[in-house]
């Protein structure tokens, strides 16, 4: 599994075919004073007061190792370290909306429905790309190399942005439909966008389809668009 080295496990056999048998209950090397019951009592007794506490700090406070404190957390407070949560700020009228979306959406669409729905939602781009910095590496010897090869990423501090709408459903997806900078207002949405989303979905599904959008959703039944609040 990774843990035990090569050497460690030819050690091992090795006194097997001597001796028979081995005995692995112990450790062969000095006691781990860094992990003994007090200072595991201190960090258990440390977290208790709901502290935002890391590894390295552990360390410096007690006065061992960054592997030791990372021990004493996994192996004997059988600890896990999660990332933060980052969740919307819901009131209980958005909460009461929620559900009330849910109860409708469950009472009156059919599984069959969905396969004529067509979603759709609008997203921001810049002219600056995107940018990952946890996996995009450049495997080079020297940072001089790597700036050569690319490892510079040149960010402006106000990039032209450009809205972008498109809608997606069981037959495919619509025609792009760039909306320009800034917030796309109600008067642009239904200029520029309900014309696309309506004849795509007439050509796709005739007269009886779903329209669903990240503010509103539209109910075709006809060439007429009836907006009903989401």
């Amino acid at each position: 599994n990774g843990s035990l080295g090569l050497n460690t496990i030819k050690r091992w056999c090795k006194i097997i075919r001597h001796t028979g048998s081995i005995q692995l209950s112990t450790s062969p090397g000095a006691p781990r004073l860094a992990r003994a019951s007090k200072i595991i009592e201190k960090v258990k007794h440390k977290f208790d007061g709901k502290e935002m506490v890391t590894t390295r700090r552990l360390a410096t406070d007690y006065g061992i190792s960054k592997s030791s404190a990372h021990r004493i957390l996994t192996e004997d407070l059988k600890l896990y370290a999660y990332n933060m949560t980052i969740e919307p700020k819901l009131t209980e009228e958005h909460k009461n909306k929620r559900k009330r979306f849910v109860y409708r959406i469950g009472n009156n669409i059919r599984k069959e429905d969905t396969m004529r729905a067509l979603f759709s939602d609008e997203k921001m781009f810049d002219l600056d790309g995107i940018y990952n910095s946890q996996n995009q590496r450049i495997w080079v010897a020297s940072r001089d190399e790597a700036d050569e090869q690319g490892g510079i990423k040149i960010r402006q501090k106000f990039p032209e942005k450009v809205m972008v709408w498109l809608g997606a459903c069981s037959k495919g997806v619509t025609p792009l439909v760039i909306l320009g900078q800034g917030t796309v207002d109600h008067v642009e949405y239904i200029e520029k966008v309900l014309p696309i989303a309506l004849k795509y979905g007439n050509d796709a599904f005739g007269k009886h389809w779903i329209f669903s959008t990240g503010w509103c959703e539209t109910s075709h039944s006809s060439p007429n668009t009836k907006m009903v609040p989401g």
